[in-house]
């Protein structure tokens, strides 16, 4: 693409309001009545052709977070690849208010980290994310104590015992 256009990739900013607005709203695309005239499709947010940002289901993971930075559309982009981390889980996390996009698991690289900083050993954080990963966490619930004394938040420990699969973050 850097030969067809002659932009410099690294050069395009990440935080273009413009661009970052097609994530929660089509009003930048500028649609006129007459080309929306007769068809059932209307898409509430500009990424119809965005590859990865285009099914049903993502514009309405975008419709439900609103996103705002290139970060966050990371992490939607992990919810969305995955087996019980967005539906019936991170969802109504976010729908119910209980915790917003940038507090629920979307990569397994998530759990380390994010339980790592709640002050739990490495090793435990370690055999966390890859138990709730391959979707084996319920078989190891003897980890739960030690998460409760680190002050993990329980919506936190039954969202773990929920995911049956999750991708990387480099994914």
């Amino acid at each position: 693409l850097e030969d067809l256009t002659g932009v410099n990739a690294l050069e395009i900013p990440l935080d273009d309001k413009k661009v970052m607005s097609l994530f929660s709203s089509n009003e930048v695309l500028n649609y006129l009545p007459e080309y929306l005239e007769g068809e059932t499709f209307i898409d509430e947010v500009g990424t119809y052709a965005v590859p990865e940002f285009g099914t049903a289901f993502v514009r309405q993971m975008l419709l439900d977070t609103k996103p705002d930075t290139f970060g966050e559309l990371i992490r939607i982009s992990g919810l969305s690849h995955g087996t019980n981390v967005w539906l019936g889980n991170a969802q109504e996390l976010v729908r119910d208010e209980v915790a917003t996009l940038k507090d629920v698991i979307c990569t397994r690289d998530d759990i380390m980290v994010n339980l790592m900083h709640m002050g739990m050993e490495s090793k435990d954080a370690f055999d966390i994310m890859e138990f709730t990963r391959k979707g084996k966490f319920s078989q190891h619930q003897d980890l739960i104590p030690k998460m409760r004394e680190n002050n993990v938040p329980e919506w936190y420990i039954e969202s773990c015992l929920k995911i049956k699969y999750m991708f990387p973050k480099e994914h």
